[in-house]
């Protein structure tokens, strides 16, 4: 027998699986349907589940990275698009795609779901890629990478006492020493902080740039314990937007975060786990403050982005990884997040927890 869990949505919907390829530097010898294919196979043979039983498909990634237009439709090869399927796409990182079709099962329209997200991020240059997606106004045209904005967050923190250059240190130690029994992550164990990117962040302050993929399934109710002995119910799971302008919000915290996370029933009860979508050690700082963490929640036990950050998968990821530890029974209740663009501007929360016996 099982106990009760809080729900608040009209239909209860878990993770049921979820994979993940290899994380490399590297994958040139691959195409993204290459890349796709084994990941979409092994998430789907562990529900028992085939391609045509699936009640809806959507999938995450960026054609700016891929460098051609609707390159997501090509994917569809890997998932086997005949018979006809319902299937959907967002030009965001994962997550956002299984928000999409955790809704689809809320309405009733489909009773499982498929989702997947992968990033192809070798083939060119990532910050200057990022650049893009900037005020084109007034910043884009000034060539601000990635990394040049995170470390102004960096540095904001470091001014007002939240942070130092020993505490980012700390942090990129930790999560690469816990990558260590991640097998599928790209930088494990001790890895040397490096010399400055941009002050104050070092190399090892900031995210490895490399190809991957990741895929969960979604199922509801009944279905969902049919499919996964110990399935990770969503019992929450918003998302919320901060200001374009980098000038308008105060980089060294993440109201957005914080709102997500109050709509998704997270300061209800104690979390145990928490995978944090931190491509930098110093938005950690900013996250675990907005999430109100304390010392004894486990943070990015799998090493999260610093020691894998596939583009437009790292999301998902964290919600895979948080819902693996449900499953296995090394978390009851876990908090995941994931984020997209500069500084933290966008930003999903979802709560995961498993039946109590």
């Amino acid at each position: 027998m099982t106990g009760p869990r809080t729900s608040r949505y009209a239909r209860d919907v878990a993770v049921v699986a979820f994979a993940q390829s290899d994380h490399l530097r590297r994958t040139d010898e691959l195409s993204e349907v290459e890349m796709v294919m084994p990941v979409l196979h092994e998430v789907l043979a562990a529900t028992g589940l085939k391609a045509g039983e699936i009640g809806f498909t959507c999938s995450g990634s960026s054609d700016y990275l891929a460098g051609r237009a609707f390159s997501f439709t090509m994917t569809l090869d890997g998932v086997g698009a005949w018979p006809p399927i319902s299937e959907s796409h967002v030009e965001m990182d994962g997550a956002w795609a299984l928000y999409e079709a955790w809704v689809k099962i809320q309405t009733g329209e489909a009773d499982t779901a498929l989702v997947y997200s992968y990033g192809k991020a070798s083939p060119g240059s990532v910050r200057d890629v990022l650049t893009r997606q900037l005020d084109p106004y007034y910043l884009a045209p000034l060539w601000p990478d990635s990394v040049a904005l995170a470390a102004l967050q960096a540095q904001a923190l470091v001014d007002a006492g939240e942070t130092d250059e020993t505490g980012l240190a700390a942090i990129a130690a930790r999560s690469r020493a816990d990558a260590a029994n991640n097998p599928h992550a790209q930088l494990r164990g001790a890895v040397p902080q490096g010399d400055y990117q941009v002050r104050p962040l070092r190399t090892g302050d900031c995210p490895p740039v490399g190809d991957g993929v990741a895929a969960v399934v979604l199922a509801a109710g009944d279905l969902a314990r049919q499919l996964c002995e110990r399935p990770a119910w969503i019992t929450g799971i918003d998302h919320r937007i901060e200001a374009h302008g980098l000038g308008l919000r105060d980089l060294t915290d993440s109201p957005s975060t914080r709102t997500a996370a109050q709509h998704a029933g997270l300061f209800d009860a104690a979390v145990d786990t928490a995978e944090l979508h931190a491509p930098f050690s110093s938005q950690e700082v900013v996250l675990r403050k907005a999430l109100g963490l304390g010392d004894t929640v486990a943070v990015n036990p799998s090493g999260g982005a610093l020691a894998a950050n596939p583009m437009m998968a790292a999301g998902l990821i964290r919600i895979g990884e948080a819902a693996a530890r449900i499953h296995r029974g090394a978390s009851d209740r876990a908090v995941a997040h994931a984020t997209s663009g500069p500084c933290l501007q966008q930003n999903l929360v979802a709560v995961l927890e498993g039946d109590r016996a």
